[in-house]
């Protein structure tokens, strides 16, 4: 049974660094309250936002301060992944007490060639170490980076056993057999595809919208397409917002979206990364704005 509802454009909230290499929260702060005026929601500490290159205590204290400075929690859906059950379940816990509309949570994903059995485990000892009836887990479905496939089988037995508490499932496979067939099978599941790409094919097969990287940057026109897909500019809206997306991603994904921000804003500091990852070069950064220029294009 669906609880919550939600629906729209979601970015993977990235992550800006100070000089030092710490989390820079003024920056991700003025960064979220951007997206969320332009009516996107976030996704903070999902792939793009190098979630896994944070410690659990600079997620929480980032995630706290998006709530303090005003950002509503029904907004919030932070990721909340990790490889042991206890490190996911502590930041869940969190996200939960904070009020966060869910969580998104990646499986374990060191071990590889795990079974359904044991993945269904870990998410059911996730649950219940968060012992906590607020919690919404949206599952997180990333096989090419994750290592580690949520099945059919997998996320059946969840919502057999969790009704109410697995509610959605984020889907970063691209692939869109196994999109539909999700869709299809699961009408009760908040199911959003990880590319706006995709938004026209598969909200009349009731998707909710999308988590992509690029809301980051183009959230009012993602948004807008979310809602207005089956109307007269649904068409045009979505052949622009693919004509970003296909650019951008033609770049290693975190590093060109921080170069548009650093670019646009004239903050510098924007492009930094955490290793063991590496901005763009030269030559990328001027194929890209290069790129961007010839379709007009420059943050709202």
């Amino acid at each position: 049974m669906v609880t919550t509802g939600l629906t729209g454009a979601f970015a993977p909230v990235v992550t800006p660094f100070a000089a030092d290499g710490s989390p820079d929260t003024t920056r991700f702060i003025a960064h979220a309250r951007w997206l969320v005026a332009q009516g996107a929601g976030l996704a903070p500490f999902g792939t793009n936002s190098e979630a896994n290159s944070l410690t659990l205590a600079e997620r929480r204290a980032l995630l706290e301060a998006l709530v303090a400075a005003g950002i509503p929690p029904a907004k919030l859906l932070p990721g909340t992944g990790a490889c042991s059950a206890g490190e996911a379940a502590e930041l869940s816990r969190h996200a939960v007490e904070l009020g966060c509309a869910g969580v998104l949570m990646l499986p374990p994903f060191f071990y590889k060639g795990i079974s359904d059995e044991g993945l269904y485990a870990w998410y059911a000892d996730v649950i219940a170490r968060v012992g906590d009836a607020r919690l919404k887990v949206y599952l997180y479905h990333i096989p090419a980076l994750s290592g580690v496939p949520i099945t059919h089988g997998v996320i059946a037995r969840l919502l057999k056993d969790f009704p109410g508490t697995v509610v959605g499932i984020k889907d970063s496979s691209g692939d869109w057999d196994n999109l539909a067939a999700m869709l299809e099978r699961f009408p009760e599941l908040e199911i959003f595809p990880a590319s706006e790409s995709f938004i026209s094919r598969t909200r009349p097969l009731g998707a909710r919208g999308c988590i992509s990287a690029t809301v980051n940057i183009n959230p009012a026109r993602i948004s807008q397409l979310v809602q207005a897909w089956s109307s007269a500019e649904g068409p045009a809206l979505q052949a622009e917002v693919d004509q970003l997306r296909k650019i951008v991603q033609g770049f290693p994904m975190i590093a060109a979206l921080k170069e548009v921000i650093a670019k646009d804003l004239d903050d510098p500091a924007w492009q930094r990364v955490r290793p063991p990852l590496t901005g763009l070069s030269a030559e990328q950064s001027s194929a890209l704005h290069a790129a961007l220029q010839a379709i007009d294009f420059k943050l709202a």
